[in-house]
């Protein structure tokens, strides 16, 4: 879905702008209902991990893009492909903030919880403020359900739900009948209750139907049936909504074209951005991008979506392990391709030998890394940023590697191509450090113009560089640029160029095996100085008033720091804000900033690892707040703590 808007502006992200009431004119022009006017909603559905809220989630957002609201999406869900129904772990949820504004995350209490069973109650409820709509499916709120999850008796009657706005629907049953004509089973139509459910959350936010409908035609093609009993149950939600005298009210989030400069957007996840920022790389350099990879979550996604470019000089290759795709990558880059290899943390570990070979050959790869919950196998559906230290030193030896970190969903499309110009302009392996947050999570997009993309196009190596004393020409394959300290990319085949290749430690220039000791201490040094070199832009601080703390983050941090940061601001606090894309090399003037406040607070998904280094390499006291639960920051939590680190 694409959406054009124009002209720049902004409001708080977690401002909210009095209502406005209108009568809302129904389709057969009845004028019993009202509309009201909101400048922000935050929506959460959840159910079972078979209930398809992920589906419902992702569909109500597509729709909402293309009205032109601004969004942020927090997908959260079981790592098992179907968790045990009824229970506290199979809940599945997706939370949808969308807005007539900029917005930078995904809310911190949902406005309207959607709950498909008591076990999508209890696992939610304490996150819903008081006065806050919860939509109940009934139907599943009988004795063994309830049981399930330690209800003794129906929480919809024992009073405890009295702080909020209950709406008791029978989804499954109101599903059921809207279906009867389609000849389904009990059990088919019950799987449509969450189109039921998407078309009365349609009805109440006003939201498009157009593009769900042709969706579920799209999606159920070779089904008909299938797909127009969806379409009925999506329909069927929307005029219940329209029709009950439960519903009285609905709402309207107007479009946030003020929010944006002028261009062509669409809703897009990290992972989709960041494909396409791979794919954009290999056309701006003019290379074959080469994908070898081993499935793994949350990273799966890049390797599926990669696979669908063929016609884009695309090649995927899904290995039979971690091991065998970076090594298939490698490969391709010293053919000459954008070698390039997906992952997570531990699969991160078994490349590392591979990565350190990279490092040695000192050829361009990109391994991509979307971080999520550890140690081993860990939480693999939840988010983290606790990669950090095994980026930056999770190999044997001096193997120096430049780290690029994107910081919204957005931002992946930009983080890939910058990784890549590292990459081919000094030839060496990049760390992209990404997360399950960024990567499941969505938000509007600006589709770039192609003529303002970098140009990557990089020289291969074509003969001869090097005079010996006897006035023969060689090829040195070690032979550096002298500002980039680039050795020169030979693909092989090519006459002439024949070098040796391998792990063993080469010798300056020539690129003869060495064991001398005074070569390698060279080698180890110039690795680290090539590395060091690199040409990054300044950390740019935002500072209006002149500040004596300053927040910094990386990653996918930035939306919950600027969220909190602007409820500071609102409430007359100072204090400056910096965000770091590279985190190796760091920016020149990094330890500048860093030494010119007071107070310097590193929010982190970690336990302090960027805090770490900072006091390591500039001697400051850089003071960590952590957390590593599985889930982002909240605005309101990082507020509360900054506002403490400030009057400390």
């Amino acid at each position: 879905m694409t959406s054009q808007v124009s002209s720049p502006a902004g409001k708080s992200d977690e401002t909210v702008v009095g209502e406005q009431r209108a009568p809302r004119i129904d389709r057969t022009g009845a004028t019993d209902k009202e509309i009201r006017r909101l400048d922000r909603v935050i929506i959460r559905f959840a159910g079972d991990s078979g209930d398809g809220m992920q589906l419902t989630g992702d569909r109500f957002t597509s729709e909402t893009a293309s009205f032109g609201n601004d969004l942020s999406t927090l997908p959260n869900f079981p790592a098992e492909i179907r968790a045990p129904a009824g229970t506290l772990p199979g809940v599945s949820s997706f939370q949808l903030h969308f807005a007539d504004h900029d917005i930078l995350t995904p809310g911190d209490a949902p406005n309207v919880l959607v709950a498909m069973n008591p076990a999508a109650l209890k696992a939610n409820i304490a996150d819903v403020p008081r006065g806050a709509d919860i939509i109940v499916n009934t139907d599943e709120f009988t004795k063994r359900p309830m049981a399930k999850v330690g209800y003794a008796e129906s929480p919809l009657e024992d009073g405890s739900l009295e702080a909020f706005n209950v709406h008791p629907v029978p989804l499954t049953t109101l599903t059921i009948e809207a279906l009867k004509e389609f000849g389904l089973s009990r059990k088919e139509a019950e799987r449509s209750k969450n189109m039921f459910a998407l078309g009365l959350l349609s009805w109440m936010y006003n939201r498009p139907t157009e593009g769900t409908e042709e969706f579920l035609r799209s999606k159920f093609a070779k089904k008909p049936t299938i797909a127009e009993a969806n379409v009925a149950a999506f329909r069927a939600g929307w005029n219940f909504g329209e029709t009950t005298e439960d519903f009285a009210v609905s709402y309207e989030v107007a479009p946030a074209s003020q929010a944006f400069p002028t261009g062509t957007y669409r809703n897009i996840s990290g992972n989709l951005a960041l494909s396409y920022g791979l794919i954009a790389a290999g056309r701006q350099a003019d290379l074959p991008v080469y994908l070898g990879s081993y499935p793994i979550t949350p990273a799966s996604d890049i390797l599926h979506e990669l696979s669908k470019h063929k016609n884009f000089g695309v090649r995927t290759f899904q290995a039979e392990d971690e091991i065998a795709g970076i090594g298939a990558a490698l490969g391709a880059s010293f053919g000459g391709s954008l070698g390039v290899t997906t992952t997570s943390g531990p699969g991160v570990a078994l490349k590392s030998e591979t990565i350190g070979l990279a490092v040695s050959l000192e050829l361009p790869l990109l391994i991509i890394d979307i971080q999520r919950g550890g140690p081993s196998t860990g939480l693999p559906t939840k988010t983290e940023q606790a990669d950090l230290l095994q980026a930056m030193y999770g190999r044997n030896g001096e193997a120096p590697v430049p780290i690029v970190a994107p910081r919204t969903p957005a931002d992946c499309f930009d983080a890939a191509l910058e990784a890549a110009r590292i990459a081919l302009t000094y030839r060496t392996p990049v760390f992209l450090l990404s997360d399950g947050y960024l990567a499941n999570g969505s938000e509007p997009w600006r589709i770039p113009e192609v003529d303002g993309l970098p140009d990557l196009r990089t020289q291969f190596a074509t003969g001869p560089n090097h005079e010996l004393a006897d006035g023969t020409e060689v090829f040195w394959p070690y032979k550096r640029d002298p500002e980039t300290l680039a050795r020169p990319w030979a693909v092989p085949g090519t006459p002439g160029l024949e070098h040796r290749i391998g792990g063993i430690e080469k010798q300056d220039g020539s690129g003869n095996i060495s064991y001398d000791p005074a070569n390698h201490d060279f080698m180890v040094r110039t690795r680290q100085a090539k590395i060091d070199g690199i040409e990054v832009p300044g950390l740019e601080v935002d500072d209006p008033a002149g500040a004596t703390t300053l927040v910094l983050g990386w990653g996918s941090t930035y939306g919950p720091i600027t969220a909190a940061v602007r409820r500071l601001r609102a409430a007359g606090e100072t204090i400056a804000q910096a965000h770091l894309r590279h985190l190796n090399p760091f920016p020149r003037n990094l330890g500048e900033v860093l030494r010119g406040y007071d107070k310097v607070v590193v929010p982190e998904m970690n336990l302090g690892q960027l805090s770490l280094l900072l006091r390591a390499k500039y001697l400051v006291d850089a003071q960590s707040y952590t957390q590593v639960n599985g889930m982002p920051f909240k605005a309101e939590q990082l507020a509360t703590a900054l506002k403490e680190a400030i009057d400390a």
